[in-house]
């Protein structure tokens, strides 16, 4: 059963919330304050943790840097009525999953959930079966626990390649993944940045297609 920690000071969205939650089928710990959240993470196992910002005691973005330095496998949902960009851009520097803005629509946070829920759980379901895979929280690739060291442009292009294992890019595609619309150089970059990851890769995770461009490369890392 998927066990959620719920950090929230406001009874009503507490009760509401967590009884959406339970429909659900999640496991749900619920808390009132940052430092009771902190000795729940320190006491049991959780796969998500949904983390109100303005908690007595001990803010939520407190707890949210306890997690990142403490227990990084666990996936966060930051929820607040402050919708100012400073305080988003510190979640999100922070490693947080996801940005819920209140008053919010428990069915909507719900949806949030499950996706969050989904990546995070198909990331580490792919760490555990494999000594090599990719962090999106520190946009870095690890093989046996070590960094590869990639610079953020070589992260996103093998990150794209591995989202869509199925999926044949061209160079001009990965350049709007990686650069974004504004960029102007030769496409050729892209062949730069892949002839760089493939020195740094443990093992052959990118396919040429001739002709097209680039795919990643399930056949030979199975």
């Amino acid at each position: 059963m998927i066990k959620i920690l719920f950090l929230e000071d406001e009874p009503n969205i507490l009760e509401v919330t967590t009884e959406y939650m339970k429909m659900q089928g999640y496991d749900v710990t619920c808390v009132s304050n940052g430092a009771d959240a902190i000795e729940m993470l320190k006491s049991y196992n959780f796969n998500l943790a949904v983390l109100d910002i303005m908690v007595p005691k001990v803010t939520g973005l407190e707890v949210l840097e306890y997690i990142n330095e403490n227990k990084r496998d666990i996936a966060t949902i930051m929820l607040t009525a402050l919708g100012d960009e400073q305080t988003q851009l510190k979640a999100f520097n922070l490693k947080t999953d996801d940005y819920v803005i209140k008053p919010f629509s428990p069915l909507l946070l719900l949806k949030r959930i499950e996706a969050v829920l989904r990546r995070s759980l198909t990331e580490k379901k792919y760490e555990e079966n494999t000594e090599f895979y990719i962090d999106d929280k520190t946009y870095q690739a690890y093989y046996k626990g070590q960094s590869l060291n990639l610079t953020l442009s070589e992260f996103l292009l093998l990150q794209t390649l591995i989202n869509e294992p199925d999926r044949v890019f061209n160079r001009e595609q990965l350049i709007m993944k990686i650069f974004n619309e504004d960029y102007i150089s030769n496409d050729r970059i892209i062949d730069a940045h892949v002839k760089n990851l493939r020195k740094k890769l443990p093992y052959n995770y990118i396919k040429t297609v001739i002709g097209v461009g680039y795919q990643f490369n399930k056949e030979d890392n199975q």
